[in-house]
């Protein structure tokens, strides 16, 4: 028999293959209001967007790096790009079901990579060059920037675990990557710092460093052994009492007998659905003596395992996608976390789940849509990567709230069976809708950012105009303009169709800083892409976005 290991998490280095994790499902609702009303953003405007259809592209006998370099090189008017071949660097070629190749480029400043900078270059089935999207940053090209540092990856690796007071026990080993960091006017040379943690207050922080001066330029949390073991099938009930046909293993240890595990090796070319306990402060596979897993305890456990394979599931199924990666990246859930913990969120490595306090929440693992919320944020780290600040961390939310109200199909709510008792008596029947994104209200300390309704907007209009201290600058809250967009846009095409134009809107089109604007356009090609232009999946495209007031 041929043996399988469940990979330890805390110190298995495969595990760090995320390269930016995200988000917890429920936006921190502060008391009080931001001392400084200003809108902190990096050099947004310095990302100049491209967008360049081309209406008569040479056909080529093969796609590749070399030849969209050139084509940019060629081209450098029209994408406004001065140096393509001494800027930009291949880090990714694919090539689609419908057999167009898309090439992506990370902008360098003397071989140094550019913060939130990346092109691509997109090739229709023929090898024709048809569309270049992305952001490219004008200042730092320009700029006479010395890239060599003053200080070393583990002084800037003290630096930031000082800053973020971040204990020493820590899940995941910190990295440290040289990148040019734009922020607010100034093209920086820093050290771009992830340290990622549980404990009361979990972190997974992510810390610019000056690389000269040693000072914290910018941070922001981005709250996201067993031998001889046999996949075999098992059963559970979940917090909800639904009754759960699972996939478990089982370990034979001496004097001990078998052990059940939730712990999921059937499925081809995939590492592993794992299932984690942390209900003593420290992480340790979920097992039972019996393959029947139906205790109370257990319930949030079944939940979570049950409903990762769902969302694994649609992910390959409907979009041929194998687990969060692409590449078969093991799916871990960690249950138990916190002390009546009214939160659930992807560190970028596994999705953790809170059981609630009883009065707002019951364990959020209970919910399907809040799983493939969590999840739908580990497709995201490897893809668009989209930062988790201001409107790309909006978009960030927003496809998890799609893609959770499009596994869960029952409705266009999120958390709907999470809510305890005590919540929806007061009329908190969900998390957020997606229909009605202003049947909720949004927390004291964002009233005076909006229009002064108070509500989750559904209109460009009702938008929030948040600092970075508060909700990263919206990303729970504006996410429900793009999540209003998408349910028009369904209402005309249905669910199918447009999981699979935002889905490669999200894998093909769009980049690390993509805005609204730029998912419109990402949304709208990727329409036609699929279903040709002028056609009705277009029409419904982009009718969705002209209906929120995203009309460019």
């Amino acid at each position: 028999m041929k043996r399988k290991f469940i990979a330890p998490l805390v110190v298995t280095t495969a595990l760090f293959t995320a390269s930016l994790p995200y988000s917890n499902v429920l936006a921190v609702q502060p008391n009080e209001k931001a001392e400084n009303h200003m809108v902190r953003k990096w050099n947004e405007n310095a990302n100049v967007p491209l967008f360049v259809k081309e209406k008569q592209a040479a056909k080529r006998s093969k796609a590749t790096s070399s030849d969209a370099l050139n084509y940019l090189e060629e081209n450098k008017s029209k994408v406004k790009i001065k140096n393509p071949i001494e800027e930009l660097k291949s880090n990714k070629l694919v090539k689609d079901e419908l057999g167009m190749t898309h090439v992506r480029f990370n902008q360098t400043k003397n071989g140094v990579p550019v913060e939130g900078a990346e092109v691509i270059v997109h090739y229709n089935a023929n090898n024709e060059i048809t569309v270049v999207n992305g952001a490219y940053n004008t200042q730092v090209e320009e700029s006479n920037l010395d890239t060599t540092p003053s200080i070393t990856p583990n002084k800037a690796l003290e630096v930031a675990k000082s800053a973020i007071h971040a204990p020493t026990k820590l899940e995941q080993l910190p990295t440290s990557e040289l990148v040019v960091y734009p922020y607010e006017g100034t093209n920086h040379l820093a050290y771009k710092v992830n340290v990622n943690f549980l404990g009361e207050e979990p972190g997974n922080w992510f810390i610019f460093v000056d690389a000269n001066t040693s000072k914290v330029i910018d941070q922001y949390n981005a709250i996201m052994d067993a031998d001889r073991t046999k996949t075999q099938t098992g059963s559970g009930t979940g917090v909800l009492g639904d009754h759960r046909l699972l996939h478990i293993s089982n370990s034979k240890e001496d004097h001990e007998g078998t052990t059940f595990q939730l712990a999921d090796f059937s499925h081809e070319g995939l590492a592993g659905i794992i299932t984690y306990d942390y209900s003593k402060n420290k992480i340790e596979l979920f097992s039972n003596k019996s393959a029947s897993f139906k205790s109370e305890f257990a319930k949030p456990a079944v939940d979570a395992h049950y409903n990762s394979e769902q969302v694994y599931d649609y992910y390959l199924n409907e979009h041929g996608r194998n687990s969060l990666d692409g590449k078969g990246m093991p799916i871990q859930s960690v249950v138990h976390f916190g002390d009546n913990y009214n939160n659930a969120f992807w560190n970028g490595t596994y999705m953790v789940y809170g059981d609630g306090d009883g009065e707002f929440f019951i364990p959020l693992s209970a919910s399907l849509d809040v799983a493939a919320h969590e999840m739908t944020h580990g497709v995201t780290s490897n893809s668009a990567n989209l930062v988790y600040k201001f409107q790309s961390g909006a978009l960030n939310e927003a496809f998890s709230d799609i893609f959770g109200a499009l596994i869960d199909e029952s409705d266009w709510e999120i958390g709907e069976d999470i809510m305890a008792p005590a919540a929806v008596a007061d009329g908190r029947t969900s998390l957020r809708s997606l229909s009605d994104p202003s049947k909720y209200p949004v927390g004291a300390a964002y009233v005076p950012y909006g229009n002064g309704e108070g509500k989750y907007p559904s209109h460009m209009d009702e938008f929030y105009d948040l600092p970075g201290n508060l909700d990263n600058g919206g990303v729970h809250i504006n996410s429900s303009i793009i999540n209003h967009a998408a349910y028009l846009t369904a209402q005309d095409i249905g669910r199918e169709k447009l999981g699979k134009i935002y889905y490669r809107a999200l894998t093909q089109y769009l980049t690390a800083t993509s805005d609204f604007s730029d998912a419109r356009q990402a949304i709208i090609q990727s329409a036609v892409d699929l279903y040709g232009e002028g056609s009705a999946e277009v029409e419904a495209s982009v009718g969705g976005f002209d209906s929120v007031g995203i009309t460019q």
